[in-house]
């Protein structure tokens, strides 16, 4: 695993430099998210594999290859193709151990491109990010992530224990794709034929198992996530309250709450009234989690049912206001 790391970094170096020109270590080293000592050491391998490049110290020195030379390792892995996939999630590929290979990838497609889209493709990167996990989330902890995803790619079945409620299960699973939402990554695994969906952090214990992973005929996870994911929030939303929300509530409900039934509020909120504020009705998990997702519209929420979630509101509130008197 050490060796491909340090491949694919090597190659990554060397495609930075073809690209980008000179650049001193203390750069390549950001680039490539490494140390200094490690970018010199990367630097004499090359050199000592044929590759003209050298060093120029000095205010205007750096790290540069023979002009006009050019390398044709410009090909994409298949570990890079997949990491490609993850640029965009951010921390998804560092916590896979694909950070490295991420880097390489995207070195090789900037090498491959011509020199306007280049700089076009480096402008795009430096002001367009995309966060998929969401606004409002936490991260949670998964000890073996790391021996998840490598059953993942390499289409291994696994052993696993497995928190449910207050008991450890034992299940051998045939894992098929891993998901990442709002900070918590989730696994689908076929098991007895059926897929089914695993939190990756209940997992408390997982080893590679004998055999290979049988995927269901046509499996897509990305539409197996959208029905699944959907399902799971219709069962587990069985707490229903009617709310009155300020005009500013309302549009930020569907960002405090689940967000498939946030958005169903909205679209059936009744009429304002004289204030602007409109009264709906969400479906949440239960009154505690109602309440803790409630919170975050402050005085933008008035609870006309039940009252239990009424009370317990108002107590938050209460409590508040004391803590900041």
């Amino acid at each position: 695993m050490l060796d491909d790391v340090r491949s694919s970094r090597l190659v990554a170096l060397l495609l930075r430099l073809q690209a980008g020109g000179p650049a001193t270590a203390p750069q390549l080293a950001a680039a490539l998210e490494v140390s200094t000592r490690t970018i010199y050491r990367d630097i004499a391998a090359l050199q000592a594999a044929g590759v003209p490049l050298w060093t120029e110290p000095g205010r205007n020195g750096g790290v540069r290859l023979l002009e006009g030379w050019r390398t044709r390792l410009d090909g994409l892995t298949g570990d890079e193709a997949a990491a490609l996939a993850l640029a965009g999630v951010p921390g998804a590929a560092d916590e896979l151990g694909l950070s490295t290979v991420l880097v390489a990838a995207q070195e090789k497609v900037l090498a491959a491109l011509p020199p306007d889209l280049r700089g076009r493709a480096g402008r795009i990167r430096q002001r367009f990010h995309l966060d998929a996990p969401g606004w409002f989330h936490h991260d949670e902890p998964v000890p073996h992530l790391g021996a998840i995803a490598s059953a993942v790619w390499g289409g291994q079945p696994l052993r696993i224990r497995y928190r449910m409620r207050e008991r450890i299960v034992e299940r051998r699973i045939d894992p098929l794709g891993l998901v990442l939402k709002a900070g918590t990554w989730y696994l689908a695994a076929a098991v007895d034929g059926h897929v089914r969906t695993y939190r990756a952090g209940r997992i408390v214990a997982a080893e590679v198992a004998e055999g290979e992973v049988r995927r269901p005929d046509g499996f897509d996870l990305a539409t197996w996530w959208a029905a699944a994911s959907a399902d799971f929030g219709a069962r587990f939303r069985v707490f229903t309250c009617r709310l009155r929300l300020s005009p500013w509530a309302l549009r930020t409900l569907p960002h405090v709450v689940d967000a498939q039934a946030g958005r169903a509020a909205v679209d059936a909120a009744g009429d304002p009234d004289a204030a602007g504020w409109r009264v709906v009705e969400v479906e949440a998990e239960s009154l505690e989690v109602a309440a803790d997702q409630l919170t975050a519209l402050g005085a933008g929420v008035e609870v006309l049912a039940p009252p239990a979630l009424r009370a317990r509101l108002a107590g938050i509130g209460a409590a508040m206001a004391a803590n900041n008197a």
